[in-house]
C-alpha cells in the first residue's frame, strides 16, 4: 500500500502508485454496446494513465495552467475525468466537475462562483455551456474534447499568470458543489491531503471491508461529480494497487452482467440501489458474481437481509458527506443488520451527539451529530471551507466541531444510528435537494404567490419533493390546479436539474407563518398524515424524466 503523510500531494501519491502497480488496472470501463463511447469495455493500467497524464500535463502546462487555476470539467463519469483531474492536480490546478443534469441557470451559477479559468467539456456538451454562458457573468473560454486524451490541439491560453510555486497538500484540489440550506450549493473547498485521506481511511478499515492490496476491482455506479466515486473509492483504488470500474450510470437491468463481467469485489451504493435491483427478475448472474461486500449508505432497515439473502453479499453500511468523506461504517462482525446503524467513532474522527442547546444528550436519545478529528487538531482531514463563505464555514465548526444537520442516537456501545436530517434537505435518490432552492425559483414565477418545499417518502428514491403553493388570484384566475401543476413543474424542469423538481403539488389559499413571516411548514399539513394521501394533491412524479445538458 502506498504510504502518505502530511505533506503527500495527489502527484506524489501517483508517481508512487505508477512505480508500484504499473501493469495493473487502474481504472476499467464495462462493456456495454449501447453506451456512445467504449462500448466494447476499456482498462486503463497504472502506466497508461501515467502515460496520458504525463501527456495532459505538458498540455496544459503549455497554455499557462497552473497553481492557483481552476477548471471545470464537464466529462461525465468516463474516464477522461480522472484522468485530467489528476493531470490539472499535478499542476496545482483546482478542479470543478460538473453535473450533467444542470440547466443553464444552475451551470451558469457554477462558473461565476467557482471563476473558472477554462471549461473543459465533451463536444456534446458544447451547447449547453453556451447557454450556460449566456447568462453567466464571467466568460471563461471552452475546449472540447472527444473523450481521447491524447489529441494535439492547443488548449486556450491561460487570462492569467499560475501563481509562483509548486502544489502543497493544502493546496485545493476540488471544488465539489452541495446543496446548502439557504438555496445556492455551496462549494465545498478540497485540499489534496483531504482527497488522500480519505482514500487511505477506507483503505485502512478492515474487518468485513478490508482492501486486499492489488486484488480489488471496485465497482462503482455513482457519478464522478460527486465525492463517492472521485474520491473517497478513487484514492483508495490508487493507494492500494486496486481498480475502479467506473460505469455511466446506476441501471439496474445492467447491473448484474456489469458486476460479473467486470470481475468486481467490491460494489458501492446508494439506497435507492437496492429496491430496484430486488425488484428486477431473478437472474443466474445474481449470485455469480465475486462480489466481497457492499459499502454504501441509506439500505431502508426491512430491506437490508433480504438484499443480502437474495444477493449474497454483505451490505456494510456507512456514514459521510462532502465535508467529510473519511467514513464511519458498520464494517466488523456482528454488524447491526436492518437497524439504520452505521458503525462508531474511531481515532481520527471523534463523534458527539448534541441537543439544540449544545448539550450532549444521554444514551439512546435522539441528538445532532457533531464530528471533529480530535480536540487538538479539530478540522485536519475535513474541506478547506466554503467557497468565498467564511461565515458559513465558521457556523458550521462553532464550537471546534463540524455540525452535520443529522440526528442520530447513540447506545451505551457507541454505536451510532441515523434517524433524520436537521438541514433543511431532501435526499431523493442519492441527490440532496436544498428547498429553499426550488422555494427560491418557484417565487420568480408570475402564477406563485407563496410557496413552501419539503420532503415526502418515497418507496423507491427514498424522498421526493412536495411542493405547496399559495397562486396569485390574478395571475392563476379560473386556472384548474392541475394545469398550475404542469405549467409550475414544467418551468422548474427547464431551470433545475430534473431530480429538484416537484413532483407532489398541493395548492392553499394560505400557508402558516410565525409573526415575524417565517413559514411554519410543520403546520401546512395535518401532524401523523401522509401528504401523498390528501384529496386535492396533485402527482406529477412520472412526469420527471432524467434530462442531460
Amino acid at each position: 500500500m502506498i504510504s502518505i503523510d502530511d505533506h503527500t500531494t495527489i502527484a506524489d501519491a501517483f508517481l508512487r502508485a505508477t512505480a508500484a502497480y504499473g501493469p495493473r488496472s487502474l481504472l476499467a470501463v464495462p462493456a456495454n454496446p449501447a453506451r456512445s463511447y467504449d462500448p466494447q469495455g476499456r482498462e486503463i493500467s497504472y502506466a497508461e494513465a501515467a502515460a496520458q497524464v504525463h501527456g495532459l500535463v505538458q498540455r496544459y502546462r503549455a497554455a499557462g495552467y497552473g497553481l492557483g487555476h481552476r477548471v471545470a470539467l464537464f466529462l461525465e463519469s468516463r474516464p477522461e475525468h480522472m484522468l485530467h483531474k489528476l493531470a490539472l492536480n499535478t499542476l496545482g490546478v483546482c478542479v470543478v466537475p460538473v453535473n450533467p443534469y444542470y440547466r443553464p441557470r444552475e451551470l451558469a451559477y457554477l462558473i461565476d462562483h467557482a471563476r473558472v479559468d477554462l471549461v473543459m467539456a465533451l463536444p456534446t456538451r458544447l451547447p449547453a455551456v453556451q447557454a450556460a454562458l449566456a447568462e453567466a457573468r464571467h466568460q471563461p473560454p471552452i475546449f472540447t474534447t472527444n473523450s481521447t486524451p491524447d489529441g494535439t490541439a492547443p488548449l486556450p491560453a491561460a487570462a492569467s499568470p499560475a501563481q509562483v510555486g509548486k502544489p502543497q497538500a493544502d493546496t485545493p484540489a476540488s471544488i465539489l458543489y452541495t446543496s446548502g440550506t439557504t438555496g445556492q450549493p455551496k462549494g465545498c473547498v478540497l485540499s489534496h491531503r483531504y482527497e488522500l485521506a480519505a482514500g487511505d481511511w477506507y483503505a485502512r478499515r478492515g474487518g468485513m471491508a478490508a482492501i486486499r492490496e492489488g486484488q480489488e476491482r471496485l465497482y462503482n455506479p455513482l457519478p464522478l461529480f460527486h465525492v463517492n466515486a472521485s474520491i473517497l473509492s478513487f484514492y483508495c483504488m490508487l493507494l492500494t494497487g486496486g481498480c475502479q470500474v467506473q460505469t455511466d450510470r446506476f441501471a439496474p437491468a445492467r447491473w448484474w452482467q456489469e458486476v460479473c463481467e467486470s470481475r468486481a469485489t467490491i460494489v458501492h451504493y446508494l439506497g435507492v440501489v437496492v429496491p430496484m435491483l430486488l425488484a428486477q427478475p431473478a437472474s443466474p448472474l445474481e449470485r455469480a458474481h465475486g462480489v466481497r461486500f457492499g459499502y454504501g449508505a441509506g439500505v431502508e432497515p426491512q430491506l437490508h437481509a433480504r438484499f443480502e439473502e437474495r444477493f449474497g453479499l454483505p451490505l456494510v453500511e456507512l456514514w459521510g458527506m462532502t465535508e467529510i468523506v473519511r467514513v464511519i461504517s458498520d464494517h466488523h462482525a456482528p454488524r447491526q443488520v436492518g437497524t439504520r446503524a452505521f458503525g462508531r467513532a474511531e481515532p481520527g474522527l471523534e463523534v458527539c451527539v448534541m441537543d439544540e442547546a449544545g448539550t450532549e444528550v444521554a444514551d439512546g436519545q435522539p441528538g445532532e451529530m457533531w464530528v471533529r478529528h480530535s480536540a487538538a487538531t479539530p478540522r485536519k482531514d475535513f474541506f478547506s471551507g466554503y467557497l468565498d463563505d467564511p461565515e458559513a464555514t465558521e457556523a458550521a465548526w462553532r464550537g471546534g466541531w463540524f455540525h452535520t444537520g443529522d440526528i442520530v442516537t447513540r447506545d451505551a456501545s457507541g454505536m451510532l444510528r441515523f434517524m433524520d436530517r436537521r438541514k433543511n434537505i431532501i435526499r431523493r435518490s442519492g441527490e440532496n435537494i436544498a428547498a429553499a432552492e426550488v422555494e427560491a425559483l418557484l417565487l420568480t414565477h408570475p402564477l406563485v404567490h407563496q410557496a413552501a418545499v419539503m420532503a415526502v417518502p418515497d418507496a423507491v428514491r427514498e424522498e421526493e419533493v412536495l411542493a405547496c403553493v399559495v397562486l396569485d388570484p390574478a395571475a392563476a384566475a379560473d386556472l384548474a390546479h392541475g394545469d398550475a401543476a404542469r405549467t409550475l413543474q414544467d418551468f422548474c424542469l427547464r431551470e433545475l436539474a430534473y431530480y429538484k423538481a416537484p413532483g407532489w403539488w398541493w395548492f392553499a389559499d394560505e400557508i402558516p407563518t410565525t409573526g415575524t413571516q417565517k413559514i411554519q411548514k410543520h403546520r401546512i399539513f395535518p401532524a401523523g398524515s401522509d401528504p401523498r394521501t390528501l384529496a386535492g394533491m396533485v402527482d406529477l412524479c412520472a412526469r420527471k424524466k432524467r434530462q442531460v445538458g
